[in-house]
């Protein structure tokens, strides 16, 4: 095991940011950073999913440190989590589903460049990218689908390969070949594309 992830909390409630980096302070394999350190991953707790949040996600995402982002809200709209997604988020979570257990889950998905999305939420996504247009000629086989939606639920190689039965190598390919098909930087950002464009 390696270092623990650091972490930092942004909540526009100092209750709700008090009370996530407690949680978060109890988990072995995060570390939260103190005021001022640069963090790998900043988790950002709201209400909804506004344009001041989205600003927010983009303003953190496009500092010089670039940390990854976790996104909890009470609840998000299949539109509301494409934006958040688009703004540069590669986690997704409902406050109710964020346990301490799921939320460290979703951080250490995010610092290893892995988008997570619950898997209901990640239905109304698929859905809501639908509704556009892919570009010409870009589709994805059933192979192809079923491994992206198994990395934007945050499964590791290992987990899509058994629950596929695919071996690892093979796993490791379907996503490298789509990487390389769409010129994308890497496995969240292969999720992002894919749901923006109707792909899945």
């Amino acid at each position: 095991m390696g270092e623990p992830v650091s972490v930092s909390v942004i909540a526009l409630d100092p209750v709700l940011e008090a009370g996530t980096t407690s949680a978060l302070s109890g988990c072995p394999d995060v570390r939260v950073a103190v005021p001022g350190e640069d963090a790998a991953v900043t988790v950002v707790i709201v209400d909804d999913v506004d344009d001041q949040v989205l600003d927010i996600v983009r303003a953190t995402r496009a500092g010089a440190h670039r940390p990854e982002i976790v996104v909890v809200a009470t609840d998000m709209t299949p539109p509301e989590a494409l934006h958040a997604i688009a703004s540069g988020a590669r986690g997704l979570l409902r406050r109710r589903e964020a346990s301490a257990a799921r939320l460290t889950r979703a951080v250490l998905a995010a610092a290893g460049g892995d988008c997570t999305v619950p898997p209901d939420m990640l239905d109304g996504l698929l859905e809501a990218g639908a509704g556009g247009r892919p570009p010409v000629g870009a589709s994805l086989s059933e192979r192809e689908r079923a491994v992206l939606r198994m990395v934007a639920d945050g499964q590791e190689t290992d987990d899509i390969a058994r629950t596929l039965s695919y071996s690892p190598r093979t796993v490791t390919s379907v996503v490298h070949d789509i990487t390389h098909r769409y010129r994308l930087r890497n496995r969240a950002h292969a999720v992002a594309y894919a749901l923006r464009a109707g792909l899945l």
